[in-house]
């Protein structure tokens, strides 16, 4: 069944001002991802941005661009005017790929497209990996992910989940011998019939707490697949120590 990739790519940012047009290796970060997603099987992947700027260098290697409100509070609301703008039917998938993921590995895009097929029940898809550092577990910004025996969300938390209340009564700063965590990593696809109910959902109370978007839906009964990722997924570009280290690992490859 076919799907399309959306790549949300704002300039602003407030660590990295104008991240998605910072070079790599030759290429800017947009292209990068971009070009990693035209590898998936995706039949279309489409730019979604705010800025002419941004316009301008994507159509320049070939990508098809959506411009988009510069007032979108959320990835998802911009998603929603996209597929709304493309007209796409409530039954297709579409995948969201961060536009600051220059090493996203395409068969992790194509394993959330074809487990939201494989679960008409879910209206959401997503993956995860284990968590076995104790840095990782307590970092808040490390989300965490709870999910039931066939498969589907619980809860996605930035605390530990599930507590491991008598390893930590002894120690927090060591990893319990005992149990499984793991942490969520942000690749969605959704349906298109989702994404437009979402937009006219109200912030839900567990949302604004713990700022996850994705609480919106559980709050609102929304089903929500998680599956270990097939391949190791890198971490994004946040920070300007994330750039030089994707620099460096790209050095070399054009």
């Amino acid at each position: 069944m076919a799907y399309t990739v959306v790549i949300p790519a704002r300039y602003g940012s407030t660590r990295l001002p104008g991240k998605p047009l910072l070079e790599i290796q030759g290429k800017t970060m947009v292209q990068r991802v971009w070009e990693q997603a035209c590898l998936s099987g995706a039949e279309r992947v489409v730019i979604a941005t705010d800025d002419s700027r941004i316009v301008e260098v994507a159509q320049a290697f070939g990508a098809q661009v959506c411009m988009t409100s510069v007032e979108h509070s959320s990835g998802t609301d911009r998603l929603q005017e996209v597929v709304a703008e493309l007209g796409l039917a409530d039954d297709h998938r579409v995948v969201n790929v961060q536009g600051d993921e220059p090493l996203i590995p395409p068969q992790v895009i194509d394993q959330v497209a074809a487990n939201l097929s494989a679960h008409p029940h879910a209206s959401i898809a997503t993956l995860c990996e284990d968590i076995d550092d104790i840095e990782d577990l307590i970092n808040p910004n490390v989300v965490k992910v709870i999910s039931d025996a066939q498969g589907m969300a619980l809860y996605f938390s930035r605390a530990p989940i599930p507590w491991p209340r008598d390893a930590f009564i002894q120690a927090r700063d060591v990893m319990p011998s005992a149990g499984n965590w793991y942490r969520h990593i942000g690749l969605y696809a959704y349906r298109v019939e989702f994404l437009h109910q979402f937009v006219s959902w109200p912030v839900a109370p567990e949302e604004q707490l713990e700022s996850l978007e994705q609480l919106r839906a559980l709050h609102n009964g929304v089903g929500i697949h998680v599956d270990r990722a097939v391949h190791t997924v890198p971490a994004g570009v946040d920070t300007h120590d994330d750039l030089l280290l994707v620099r460096n690992l790209l050095k070399g490859k054009r």
